[in-house]
């Protein structure tokens, strides 16, 4: 039987030369030059690795910490986020009582088992929380009533709600007994991420001694007031053993935060979209079950309806993140594009971190660029196309996940 191959034709991102690429039983088989430049080429869109996105909470109207979950709530903001270009996501759950974070994780997995779609499009799950600070402003939305200090029992339960699914963990290393926790979890094939932290300096250096890898959205969720130096911010940007994850909206990091991480970290730095349901909705005022009355502006900025100055969550795609960090001068795109694909791939351990080469997963998006930003054209999720923007309707097709 012969091989189905599929050829696309595009603007290398970081080249920008004109490329095919071959795609055969779900990976990249060839990358070759695709004929002369001039005005043909500009005709054609860019082409691209496909977005990862290490902390969505939600998506346009779908929200994975709204009880109870379900399968179809997991399926339909999975194909929300393909409009975007993102092609594998870590669904991200929040501090919860036990037995719904226990459910939620159960329904992710069933999800993920009953599709193989979705099992491609969800390497992982991220648990932030319940194990953070206790403390107002580190604590950030999350509910107080269960905030607790890391229980490995409890953690097992869950991981096992979730089929080993759990791939991420955020927590503080402030609670007696966060080291030997951190280091169980990372002996399970468990990335532990500090975040929503009031660890000292100390702190932070022992749970990075112990394995923990990241940074959650680095520079909030923190305290609006902070000692000069030391300080648990300091700390993380400077420990080279930690990746750096930050929100590079334009709302929840100044471009100057985002240069000194950019420089401070390197290639351990990454864009996460730490998305809530919210994001890609209408402007207007809007009732949350977490925050109450918010306004999100029409420039996808999400703040407390009535208190401008205090962010209510992130509204935006990785794309504006990218567009963001380039139109600053803080990078080029080709870069800005890496550090919401190849870099959290290549944090992870995806084989999606060897970006557009031969071999690599076909996880490939392609789009056009103006003064509005970047529209997402084609999205391919190992191969196959799941998303295709229709320019005569001005609206988009997306291929509902199965079940198989």
């Amino acid at each position: 039987m012969t091989k189905r191959i599929e050829r696309l034709e595009g603007i290398h991102y970081r080249t920008g030369e004109r490329i095919a690429i071959e795609i055969s039983e779900g990976r990249i088989t060839a990358v070759t030059p695709a004929g002369a430049g001039g005005e043909m080429s500009q005709e054609l869109p860019w082409i691209a690795p496909g977005l990862v996105d290490l902390q969505v909470n939600g998506w346009t109207g779908f929200d994975l910490n709204t009880l109870p979950l379900s399968v179809e709530t997991v399926a339909r903001l999975t194909e929300a986020l393909w409009q975007v270009g993102v092609t594998a996501y870590y669904p991200t759950l929040i501090t919860n009582s036990d037995e719904a974070i226990a459910s939620s994780l159960r329904t992710i997995a069933s999800a993920c088992s009953g599709s193989a779609r979705l099992n491609a499009s969800i390497p992982g799950l991220h648990l932030e929380g319940p194990f953070i600070s206790p403390q107002d402003g580190s604590r950030g939305a999350h509910d107080q009533r269960f905030v607790k200090a890391p229980d490995w029992a409890l953690f097992e339960r869950w991981q096992d709600a979730a089929a080993g699914r759990i791939k991420i963990i955020t927590l503080s290393p402030e609670w007696d007994g966060a080291a030997d926790f951190i280091a169980r979890c990372v002996d399970s094939g468990v990335k532990v991420s500090i975040g929503h932290t009031s660890a000292t300096p100390e702190q932070i250096r022992d749970a990075a001694a112990a394995g923990a890898s990241l940074s959650t959205h680095l520079g909030n969720g923190a305290h609006p007031m902070l000692p000069r130096h030391p300080n648990y911010l300091w700390e993380q940007l400077a420990d080279d053993r930690l990746w750096g994850c930050v929100i590079a909206d334009g709302f929840h990091l100044p471009s100057s935060v985002l240069k000194v991480a950019l420089r401070a970290k390197g290639a351990k730095l990454l864009m996460v979209s730490d998305a809530v349901a919210l994001g890609g909705m209408a402007p207007g005022e809007h009732e949350t079950h977490i925050g109450g009355r918010v306004t999100l502006t029409p420039e996808g900025r999400l703040h407390l309806t009535g208190e401008p100055k205090l962010l209510a969550g992130s509204v935006l795609p990785l794309t504006a993140g990218i567009q963001h960090m380039q139109a600053e001068g803080l990078c080029s795109f080709a870069e800005a594009w890496e550090l919401a694909s190849l870099r959290p791939s290549a944090c992870m351990g995806l084989p999606t971190a060897d970006g557009l080469t031969a071999g690599a997963p076909a996880d490939v998006v392609l789009f056009s660029r103006s003064d509005d930003g970047i529209r997402i054209e084609r999205t391919y999720q190992h191969g196959e196309l799941v998303y295709e923007y229709t320019h005569s309707a001005g609206d988009y097709t997306a291929s509902a996940v199965e079940s198989s």
